[in-house]
This record gives structure tokens, C-alpha cells and sequence, in this order.
């Protein structure tokens, strides 16, 4: 049984939606009866076999290589000739709408996943005026599926407010055995010429406007030389390295991903306006505590036993949650951040709930293979 993930989510320095398609294809292979099936722009049209196809996109400027698909009826016939028995569409612009004709041709249910806060981020770029109409996009594009995810409960919530009936919140997971404790590595504060004694905060993420990366920049500076900010990412708006800041480039291998989180003190976003965060729930499988923000999805991962909350926009209140973070046991707390990914969020444990929601969309039970059985010896 095929499943198809349409989505332009998917470019070269994606974050937290590419990381959720490549982890559940291999999860479904190694798990179930479904064979997956990834449909995504490219600089061309091509594959990789059954499980990658590409089709011309045009490069959308200042977007870290996402692709605009061009020629919506040459992206329906080749969906419905990869003649998937379900399909997933994973962004709210084009796609899905090629995605929902394709599924109505072939008679097979199409989810879709709300992983973008479209009001939201639109309302930001073009002014709150234009929110209105986004809402009522948004409002005909999910009420056309069969069945919508939502990656956390602010997002569903808000799926829910605006009239669409389908929603079920299915949240994103973590590779609880690439992001662990055991990557640290006390070499990095020397790699970075920082005093071993410096308390080190990270984050990883795109350099841009929502994740409110001059908070963090100022935040630092008002700490002082005892602080010190790693930043990870890419993106036009990307910080200067300086004083107690570094900036690292964005880090494609999940393992020395997994080494930088893991060998820094705690995690630490500014971010109002996630929609999941799934880079927050890595650095707490690496046994580090977040600071965080009360507003998006964040304040849904983290608590006052695994991390601290402050309020958004507000860098003495980022500065004075980073100084109160470090005064408590922050080991105590990495490890409690890190029993909740392994109890909650790991890519087996979300993975299972999805195959559920599947089975409902396609009115099926038994996609899940058994689990082999071992003799005792």
C-alpha cells in the first residue's frame, strides 16, 4: 500500500518537517505494510527509485532553497500515476490542492498536515489587515481533507476556531538515539575558545524574524563574558559572531547536530510562534533543559521540571530566565528533559499514534507489521 507525502517543505536546509518525513518513511518501512513515497520540488524532474520523486520547481529568493512548483496538472497526472492508496499534504500553498484533485481522480482519502501557521505568518509579512481572507484560505483549503493533523494543541485549536471539523492533534517526535546524552562532548568550549567555567546556552534553528534572534543576542550581552551563545542555523538574518555570541553554521547530519546540544549547557528560544518545535524536544533527548517562552507551542514541551518559561519579547525577562536556569541543578533537569522525550516523543511512540490516524482515513485496521517473535535460547 503506497503513501505519498506531497509538501514544498522540503529543501536542502529544511528543518522540522523534512526531519519528520525522513524519519517516518524509514520508520513505515521497517514497521508496517505501507511503502512511502516522497513528492517534492527540485531543481528538476527526477527520482530515486520508488522513494523520492522531484519535479521542476523555481527557487523562491531568500527562502534557504525552498522551490515554488511550476505546472499544477504535471504534478496531479504524476500523483496519480505513483497510485498511492492515501496521501499526506504537508503544506498549505499549492500542493495541496493538486493533492485533494489527484485523490478525488484515484477515490483515496488525502490528510493534511497543518505543520504552518499561514494566519499567522502572513499576517506578520503583509500586516494584520490581510488575516481575515488568509483565515478564510485556510478555512476552504482543510475543511476539503479527509482528515487534518495538527502538530500541537495551539495549532489544532486554531484549525478548530476557524470551523474545520477533522482535526486531531498528532504531534512530531525525535531519534532518541542519535540525540542523546551520551554526544557530549567537553571539547567543544575549547573548540570555540570559550572559558571552561562559561555557562554555554545554544540554539538551533533558521535565522529569521519569528525566531526573535536579536532577543537572544541582547539577552546575552546584558549576561555578560560568564554566558556564552552558540547559535546554529542559516537563514537572511543571520547574526554576527562577537563577544559572548558564536555563530555555527546549519548543521545537516543529525550526529553533529546531536554533539553541539549535547555538549552545551541548556537550549534556549525566543520563538513566540512555533508551531511544534521539534529541535527543542532533540536538545531535551540530549539531556539539556530549554528555556523557552511562553507563547507558540514551546510552553507545550516544556514545564518547570524541565526547563523554565519567561515572557515572550522581553529580554530582561530572557536574561533573568537564563541566570535562574543556570542557578538550579541543571543536570537534575536535562535528565528529567530527557525521560519525557523517551516516555513521549520518541519517533516509535508518535509514529504508532499516525499509523492509527491512517487506519481511521482509510477505514482499514492491520498496517502495523507484528513484531517478531524471539524464541529464549
Amino acid at each position: 500500500m503506497r503513501l505519498v507525502d506531497i509538501t514544498m517543505f522540503f529543501a536542502p536546509e529544511s528543518g522540522g518537517v523534512k526531519r519528520y518525513l525522513l524519519a517516518k518513511h524509514v520508520w513505515l518501512e521497517g514497521h508496517t505494510w505501507i511503502r512511502p513515497t516522497l513528492l517534492v520540488p527540485g531543481a528538476g524532474d527526477g527520482h530515486d527509485g520508488d522513494a523520492a520523486v522531484t519535479m521542476a520547481g523555481r527557487a523562491i529568493p531568500f527562502s534557504n532553497g525552498y522551490r515554488w512548483p511550476l505546472r499544477p496538472a504535471k504534478w496531479r497526472d504524476r500523483l496519480i500515476a505513483l497510485a498511492p492508496a492515501i496521501i499526506e499534504a504537508g503544506d498549505p500553498y499549492r500542493l495541496p490542492w493538486v493533492a485533494l484533485e489527484a485523490g478525488q481522480r484515484l477515490g483515496v482519502p488525502v490528510i493534511g498536515f497543518y505543520h504552518s501557521d499561514l494566519v499567522g505568518l502572513i499576517g506578520r509579512r503583509a500586516g494584520r489587515w490581510v488575516e481575515p481572507a488568509v483565515a478564510g484560505y485556510v478555512r476552504r483549503l482543510y475543511r476539503e481533507f479527509d482528515l487534518v493533523l495538527a502538530p500541537s494543541q495551539i495549532m489544532a485549536d486554531g484549525l478548530s476556531g476557524l470551523g474545520v471539523e477533522t482535526v486531531v492533534r498528532q504531534p512530531l517526535g525525535v531519534d532518541t538515539e542519535i540525540f542523546h546524552p551520551c554526544r557530549r562532548d567537553p571539547r567543544l568550549r575549547k573548540e570555540l575558545g570559550i572559558p571552561a567555567r562559561a555557562r554555554l546556552l545554544v540554539f538551533a534553528g533558521r535565522f529569521s524574524q519569528e525566531k526573535n534572534i536579536p532577543i537572544l543576542v541582547s539577552a546575552f550581552r546584558r549576561l555578560g563574558s560568564e554566558y556564552h551563545l552558540l547559535l546554529i542555523g542559516a537563514g537572511s538574518m543571520r547574526p554576527a559572531s562577537g563577544g559572548n555570541v558564536t555563530v555555527h553554521p546549519y548543521q545537516a547530519g543529525g550526529a553533529e547536530l546531536a554533539r553541539l546540544l549535547a555538549s552545551s549547557d541548556a537550549f534556549v528560544h525566543a520563538g513566540d510562534r512555533e508551531t511544534f518545535g521539534v529541535v527543542v524536544l532533540e536538545a531535551m533527548a540530549c539531556g539539556i533543559p530549554v528555556v523557552g517562552v511562553r507563547g507558540g507551542a514551546v510552553a507545550e514541551l516544556v514545564d518547570h521540571r524541565t526547563g523554565v518559561l519567561v515572557e515572550a519579547r522581553s529580554v530582561s525577562d530572557m536574561a533573568a530566565g537564563i541566570a535562574a536556569l543556570c542557578e538550579q541543578d541543571v543536570g537534575r533537569l536535562g535528565a528529567r528533559a530527557r525521560a519525557l522525550v523517551e516516555r513521549t516523543y520518541s519517533w516509535d511512540r508518535v509514529l504508532r499514534s499516525l499509523v492509527t490516524h491512517y487506519e481511521r482515513a482509510l477505514g482499514v485496521t492491520g498496517l502495523l507489521r507484528r513484531e517478531p517473535a524471539y524464541a529464549a535460547v
